[in-house]
């Protein structure tokens, strides 16, 4: 499967050069590649090179910590990739893009597992807390998106308001984040098709025994999906738009009937033993349920492409969330009291939830939908995923041979197809489960940082803040992430106490109450802002911080690994291809600034 996406790769990229090229100049064929397109700095240029790069590696390290990028420079990075994307997309666009993205896989089937096994029918209060961290985050990333709207999402504002170096840790556990999340959702298609056939949800898997466990049940079906939505995702931003728009339309109507009838069937019993596993199960299920929400950020990714951030986004971000939000709490409302929630299949649970009622009809609607609504996250998540990396490529901390946009279709093709055949391999092997957890741990460690750098943005400004205000503010942060942390350890390490909350809790309170009392804003938003600065990002760390909490530990292992990988690979890549190529573009701005003529050298 994986050489069929790479051969049609090759074949699409070698069809859209020989039609799309400018100025007559027509390739023959093929995908050429070199040695410039992945390592072109000066670092690489040479072993000698390569060898008093490492020796500098301490120097350059400190260099990008402390070095923080501007707005205007991530505007202009667009240059970059030799082709503008197309601005095409209104905040309708982004509305139905917002409701394609998240409602999918979480809904229909992590509502079933996590009720099971953890909340029971409290499940539905799993939803609301992981909506409003959900809605929190929304929030932030909204203002950032408006203020720079470019096709980095959090990778460009973290890079922005924390430095280079953490926005490149936050950047490696996105595209992580995107390949699993692509992945549990093409799985989760899977098993909802072997129900429209009238199978079980784990017939058309192949079961390798000489695999780990978890590892084994190979899902071919999986991989031609993502192929396929790889396919639209190249070709056209727009076409994947109108497509996304009419599928989620069928989705929301089935989601709907599902309401209805299912209510038709239920069974106020079934809620007699409402939260089986106490406020524990609860926010456990919480953690996981988190993966029901991480596609809305694939939407700001898209800004890049909007008509009009400063009113589309807003619009498109924050009303699609409100929509999701309420049909999930409906949703998991309605399976609990269709069936006892012991005996929710976990696989598709709604489908199944019909079949026990006596409604076997009802299960192909279902399941019809559910496929519906999994394709229009997978496409979303192909589209947004995409231009995470074509903007972490322009930085040069991926190769820029990914920061390339066709002249044709205005899409960021290499990227697509690179990352969407990550997904297809992950998705191929690895089962629901281990990728639910790890995803979530992803997620919410990334809308934290968003958060936090909400809050350094607006209290910190470089040259215009106060060296006392600098200090205060520091001391604040460092106070409310350390509460938050506390929080959320004394939760998972004590099953029954009460008495650290006391002091946590009021020490975040408290921080809050300084940073918004004595430390002055250094900057307010210019077209769109977060109301309650420092109310509400503050909350939306906590929350995160604490939801982190309730995920095993064997995600947190997979995590750390994940992260350890990232940093081997920037110490010995990333830094120092970043570094030139920033110092590469200081010294072009200065050239600018001297009076040279650079209007005919191209963006490296």
């Amino acid at each position: 499967m994986y050489m069929q996406l790479l051969t049609f790769y090759l074949v699409l990229e070698a069809e859209m050069d020989n039609g799309g090229g400018e100025g007559g100049v027509r390739k023959r064929g093929g995908c050429s590649c070199s040695k410039g397109d992945f390592l072109p700095e000066k670092s690489f240029e040479s072993w000698g090179n390569y060898a008093t790069a490492l020796r500098e590696t301490p120097a350059r390290f400190m260099d990008r910590v402390t070095t923080r990028s501007l707005d205007s420079s991530e505007l202009e990075m667009k240059a970059r990739s030799n082709h503008e994307m197309k601005k095409t997309l209104s905040w309708w666009d982004l509305m139905w893009f917002g409701m394609g993205a998240v409602i999918g896989a979480g809904i229909f089937v992590l509502t079933g597992l996590e009720a099971k096994e953890h909340a029971g029918p409290a499940v539905v209060l799993s939803y609301v807390v992981s909506g409003v961290s959900a809605m929190l985050s929304v929030f932030c990333y909204t203002e950032f998106a408006v203020e720079i709207p470019v096709a980095g999402g959090s990778f460009a504002y973290l890079r922005v308001e924390l430095g280079e170096f953490v926005a490149f840790i936050a950047a490696g556990n996105i595209l992580v984040e995107y390949v699993i999340g692509g992945a549990a959702v093409a799985r989760a298609w899977t098993s909802y098709f072997a129900t429209l056939c009238n199978h079980q949800p784990e017939d058309f898997r192949i079961t390798a025994h000489s695999l780990a466990s978890g590892y084994n049940n190979l899902d071919p079906i999986a991989v031609g999906v993502v192929i396929i939505i790889c396919i639209i995702a190249v070709a056209s931003t727009k076409g994947s738009s109108r497509l996304n728009y009419v599928a989620s339309i069928v989705h929301i109507i089935v989601i709907l009937f599902i309401i209805i009838a299912g209510l038709f069937k239920a069974d106020t019993k079934n809620y007699s033993d409402f939260d089986p596993h106490g406020p524990r199960g609860i926010f456990q299920a919480s953690a996981v349920l988190f993966f029901a929400y991480v596609g809305f950020d694939a939407v700001s990714t898209m800004a890049e492409e909007t008509k009009n951030p400063a009113r589309d986004i807003p619009i498109g971000l924050i009303g699609s969330m409100v929509v999701t939000t309420t049909l999930y709490c409906l949703l998991a409302i309605t399976l609990c009291l269709m069936v006892p929630y012991g005996n929710i299949d976990p696989n598709a649970p709604f489908s199944v939830a019909f079949q026990d009622v006596g409604w076997g009809w009802a299960k192909y609607i279902v399941a019809a939908g559910a496929l519906k609504g999994m394709t229009s996250v997978l496409l979303v998540g192909a589209v947004g995923q995409a231009r995470y990396l074509t903007h972490i490529a322009r930085t040069h901390m991926m190769p820029p041979w990914f920061a390339k946009v066709n002249a044709k279709t205005g899409t960021p093709v290499h990227a697509t197809v690179t990352m969407m055949a990550a997904t297809a391999v992950i998705g191929f092997f690895t089962d629901l489960s281990i990728l639910s957890n790890l995803l979530s741990i992803s997620t919410l460690f990334i809308f934290m940082l968003v958060a936090l750098a909400l809050l350094v943005r607006r209290y910190y400004v470089s040259g215009v803040t106060a060296a006392a205000d600098r200090n205060k503010l520091v001391v604040f942060l460092l106070l409310i992430l350390g509460s938050s942390i506390a929080t959320s350890a004394y939760w998972g390490l004590s099953t029954k106490g009460w008495v650290g909350y006391c002091v946590t809790v009021p020490i975040w309170l408290l921080a809050t109450i300084g940073l918004w009392a004595t430390v002055p804003h250094a900057r307010d938003a210019k077209l769109w802002g977060v109301p309650l600065v420092p109310w509400l990002p503050s909350a939306s760390i906590a929350i995160n911080i604490f939801l982190l909490g309730s995920i095993d530990k064997d995600s947190f292992i997979r995590f750390a690994v994940w992260t350890g990988l990232l940093l081997l690979y920037y110490v010995f890549f990333g830094l120092h291809a970043s570094y030139d190529a920033a110092k590469e573009y200081e010294g072009e701005i200065r050239k600018v600034e001297e009076g040279d003529d650079m209007s005919g050298k191209q963006p490296y």
